[in-house]
């Protein structure tokens, strides 16, 4: 079993675009069966039928602990310091990423959709959490919680009930008010805002009017604080207007949560176009000197989609390719294995000076992980720390940093 998880984890974390193609390449050359016996500890090679057949067995969940481990060596490194804000939290996006999708393929963990011509569609979804930060390019993934058909229920599966379950598995990760969650409107409803609350962190999600009328019905009844600044853009004159009200009720009812809610809208300062418009309600109380960072937290999200789920999709993990489906766990396996490689990167990323060297002088993804495969194909590397030495002595670099010519120099 290990040396197919490994073997599988070598796939992911090189980028390889066939799972059968990767396989066949390391497992028909010596240099790629030595390498993975060094690089990822695979004893005895195995065949591409045996990995699916032995990961379609094994729940998911057995690899949560990888993604813990990995969250506490950033933690003991100050790596989440990048992380913080001014709300005195971290930010954590949750988001719904369909993964699989077919007329034909499914398994007993598909969800099913029929479309308007009576056809069945099977599809896998997760929902995925990332810590976020407004100017850091980096995100960092926590574990999924699958969206799969559930034991005993009636209805299908969703991304709300889905992040119930993520919450009430993941809070013992998080000290006491130090995660603030950033979702769409879906999940700006009672029962997920006070599942939060009870997990004693906070949130900033978006409101819209047509699911929120009781609580517009109490704005157009109050008067809003306002704050409007001039700002320059580079290229003409923008008025940000941020308003906002404390305590508002999120529904109707004696027993509605009291949230406190918050509109930013960005226009241009000549012709009055809108640029920007968006509102949130949250349990972080605003006044002048915390509207402006909610809002700016609030936009954070759509990191989730630019920096999450569109990387995940077209820049080299392909997580829509169908990498095995199986009968059972295969394909949520396999998209665990994707998105640890996803966090492990990062992880280097932010914590590991020699890759970051790499990737930068190699400027493109594609560029390093299209070595990576190349070199593992045609030498032999004893560890990870012989194969990036190896890199950064081929580049021979002319302005190579101080501490990296160390390494050399050593």
């Amino acid at each position: 079993m290990a040396d197919a998880v490994n073997s599988a984890m070598s796939v992911f974390f090189m980028q390889s675009q066939s799972f059968l193609a990767h396989n066949q390449a390391v497992s028909g050359k010596r240099s790629g069966k030595e390498n993975l016996q060094t690089l990822f500890e695979v004893e005895e090679v195995p065949s591409d039928n045996q990995i699916r057949n032995l990961l379609d067995q094994l729940p998911p969940t057995e690899f949560a602990p990888q993604y813990e481990w990995i969250w506490q060596q950033l933690s003991a490194l100050g790596a989440l310091e990048a992380y913080n804000t001014r709300l005195n939290t971290r930010l954590i996006t949750l988001d719904g990423m369909t993964y699989h999708s077919s007329t034909k393929i499914s398994c007993d963990c598909c969800s099913t959709r029929t479309d308007r011509t009576g056809k069945t569609h099977y599809y896998h979804a997760t929902l995925l959490p990332l810590m976020v930060q407004p100017g850091l390019e980096h995100v960092l993934a926590c574990f999924p919680e699958m969206i799969t058909p559930q034991d005993g229920a009636e209805k299908q599966d969703c991304e709300r009930n889905a992040g119930k379950r993520w919450l009430a598995k993941w809070s013992h990760l998080f000290t006491p008010n130090s995660i603030t969650y950033l979702a769409d409107d879906l999940f700006s409803n009672q029962p997920f805002c006070e599942a939060i609350l009870a997990q004693k962190q906070h949130f900033i999600f978006v409101c819209k009017p047509d699911s929120h009328v009781e609580l517009y019905r109490w704005l157009q009844a109050l008067t809003l604080e306002e704050h409007v600044e001039r700002r320059w853009n580079g290229k003409h004159g923008e008025l940000w207007r941020w308003q906002w009200v404390n305590q508002v009720p999120l529904r109707a009812g004696d027993d509605a949560l009291l949230v406190n809610w918050c509109d930013l809208q960005i226009c241009h300062q000549t012709t009055g176009d809108v640029i920007y418009h968006n509102s949130w309600v949250t349990d972080h109380q605003l006044h002048t000197h915390t509207v402006a960072h909610v809002c700016n937290y609030g936009r954070t999200r759509w990191k989730i989609e630019n920096e999450g789920i569109n990387v995940l999709k077209k820049k080299g993990y392909q997580v829509e390719h169908n990498f095995g489906h199986g009968s059972r766990y295969l394909a949520q396996v396999f998209l665990v294995l994707n998105l640890l490689a996803f966090l492990l990167h990062t992880a280097m990323h932010l914590v590991d000076e020699r890759y970051q060297f790499l990737r930068q002088a190699l400027h493109k993804r594609v560029t390093f992980f299209e070595d990576l495969r190349a070199l593992c194909r045609y030498f032999v590397f004893a560890n990870w720390d012989a194969l990036w030495l190896f890199m950064i002595k081929s580049l021979d670099e002319d302005d190579m940093p101080p501490n990296i010519a160390a390494l050399i120099s050593n």
